[in-house]
């Protein structure tokens, strides 16, 4: 499940938009780099951190000169942005691994890409792609107003006409994107694509539920654990977790991950990307169901013996984990 790790130099650094700044970066010797496929990830070694953080590509997969991410600047967040803004420059190297693809553009006749935010940058990539091929395809990008749409010279240039719509809500999701009328048509063979924040993907996943979307033909790509329960069709529900060394007994609402109610508590779980695609915080499970949410496990079972805390949940109404 491991990747191997590239050691790439800084070429360029570019406001993107407010608080948004992509970075390009480069092979050291001027060598082509690995090969990507649209809505594929780095795991980035941040500056001052111990530990990765995933930034999707967003440039074209046809590229081989360069990767491309960008990063939004979240002063609530684990440090991990706030370190690329302030820390990395022009000339720095970075450590980040081969590109991964927890987000795949599968085969379509057509497609409906949902972007919020930062949630553009996979969706981005995605883009590029279907606009060389020559695919049918619309790109909605939802953000707060101009200043704060990530990449809108390019997404409003005329090879995208006809192609992108910017829809901007000055803060109030009631006067954005209108998602249920959006999806309240599909043409045959259309997938959907949707990265952004919780609000937008949990909407995204009613109205496809709502108007009988084929739930194997919509896609999300989840940056938190938040997302990745805004994204998933089984309500959440309370269950407790017991610690096997101490016996002690912790409840876990909906809504919270397990991850954050084992800190809560004062127990330290090692973890990183905290979206269920690292296997960092990989947790054995001693008794009950675990409900598995991740990507991590993709290519063999999770079972019923481990599970990712980050993300995953209970089916049981109570889970003994090893800690």
């Amino acid at each position: 499940m491991t990747t191997k790790t590239l050691r790439l130099r800084v070429a360029r650094i570019t406001p993107v938009a407010e608080g948004i700044r992509s970075f390009e970066l480069v092979s050291r010797d001027g060598r082509a780099l690995p090969d990507f496929e649209a809505g594929a990830h780095l795991d980035v070694q941040v500056p001052t951190l111990n530990g990765m953080r995933q930034y999707s590509l967003c440039n074209d997969p046809g590229e081989t000169h360069r990767y491309v991410i960008a990063v939004q600047r979240d002063a609530n967040g684990r440090g991990g942005s706030r370190a690329m803004h302030d820390h990395v420059h022009v000339g720095d190297t970075l450590t980040v691994s081969e590109p991964v693809n927890d987000f795949p553009l599968l085969y379509a006749r057509s497609y409906v890409l949902i972007a919020g935010g930062i949630g553009i940058t996979p969706l981005l990539s995605m883009a590029r792609l279907l606009e060389r091929t020559g695919a049918e395809w619309v790109l909605h990008y939802c953000a707060r107003d101009a200043g704060r749409t990530a990449f809108r010279e390019l997404l409003t240039s005329p090879s995208f006409a006809g192609r992108v719509h910017l829809h901007h809500d000055g803060g109030d999701p009631a006067k954005g994107l209108d998602v249920r009328a959006l999806l309240s048509t599909r043409g045959p063979g259309t997938r959907l694509y949707c990265c952004g924040p919780s609000g937008l993907m949990k909407a995204v996943r009613e109205a496809a539920l709502l108007n009988r979307w084929p739930w194997e033909k919509v896609h999300f790509e989840a940056f938190t654990a938040e997302g990745t329960a805004a994204t998933h069709s089984t309500p959440e529900e309370d269950f407790e977790v017991t610690l096997r060394s101490t016996g002690q007994v912790l409840r876990v609402p909906a809504g919270k991950s397990v991850l954050n109610v084992l800190r809560t508590h004062g127990v330290k779980v090692e973890s990183d990307c905290e979206a269920g695609s690292c296997g960092t915080c990989l947790t054995r499970v001693c008794e009950g169901t675990p409900e598995h949410r991740d990507t991590f496990f993709q290519t063999e079972p999770a079972g019923e013996a481990r599970m990712l805390v980050c993300v995953s949940r209970a089916r049981s109404k109570r889970l003994v984990l090893d800690l």
